[in-house]
């Protein structure tokens, strides 16, 4: 009895340790099965994404969802009042009226849609699971994410010089310079009168451990795809809610 007394105790003691832990800044604090720190540093706070995720943020908190409206541009230069997504039984979001959802389509990565590496934030560009799918508008030019009522751009890193054969895409509070984004059809293209391209529409899907890194493709679909990457195209998906 002392023994199980004594191994109760010490469970209790881990427990109390690694929620009384730090999380580092723009660290991981909460969530769906979360089991690691839930403090933040001194100034910053655990900031409420979505059910699966909250993250170490600069300010005060935020331990609510999102807001129940955003203001979005559309293509004429005005705005438009877009309802907020809801949870959907599935656990992926409910599609917000104007808005896509952006997915691959050939293997490996077959109905891996486009979002954040770290989940609703300005963060690298990679393809994920459907529980996870962001949502996506083409305004003016602009690939922009619904970041639970935010506007994130899609901006495409700079070819560093003649010999690059992919560019990097990461998302920002602030739009892109370099280039205009376009739905043909269901097809996501990207375009740039300074970067010249073989076709607007191919996409490089490249691994690095678990994360699925997306790039512009500067070759030919399928043709001298750079090692360990896959060709992919990225398609609009306006079903009510991401699926597999």
């Amino acid at each position: 009895m002392a023994r199980l007394s004594y191994l109760s105790a010490f469970a209790a003691f881990v427990v109390f340790r690694v929620s009384a832990q730090t999380a580092p800044q723009y660290g991981q604090c909460g969530g769906t099965g979360w089991t690691g720190a839930t403090t933040c540093p001194a100034n910053w706070s655990c900031t409420f994404s979505n059910a699966w995720y909250s993250q170490c943020l600069p300010g005060s908190a935020t331990t609510t969802g999102p807001t129940t409206t955003v203001s979005t541009p559309v293509g004429t230069g005005g705005s438009t009042t877009v309802s907020s997504t809801s949870t959907a039984s599935s656990g992926s979001a409910t599609l917000a009226p104007g808005w896509s959802f952006v997915r691959a389509v050939e293997d490996p990565n077959f109905h891996k849609y486009l979002q954040s590496q770290v989940l609703g934030t300005a963060s690298p560009a990679v393809l994920g699971d459907y529980t996870h799918a962001a949502q996506f508008q083409v305004v003016n030019g602009q690939l922009i994410q619904n970041a639970d009522g935010s506007n994130l751009y899609a901006i495409v890193e700079p070819p560093a010089n003649s010999t690059v054969v992919k560019l990097g895409l990461h998302w920002s509070t602030t739009p892109d310079t370099l280039g205009t984004f376009v739905f043909s059809g269901d097809s996501l293209e990207w375009s740039s009168p300074s970067v010249k391209r073989q076709q607007n529409n191919a996409w490089l899907v490249c691994p690095s451990g678990t994360t699925l890194s997306v790039f512009i493709n500067l070759g030919a679909y399928a043709y001298m795809t750079p090692a360990g990457c896959a060709d992919e195209t990225l398609n609009a998906y306006t079903g009510t809610t991401a699926v597999p």
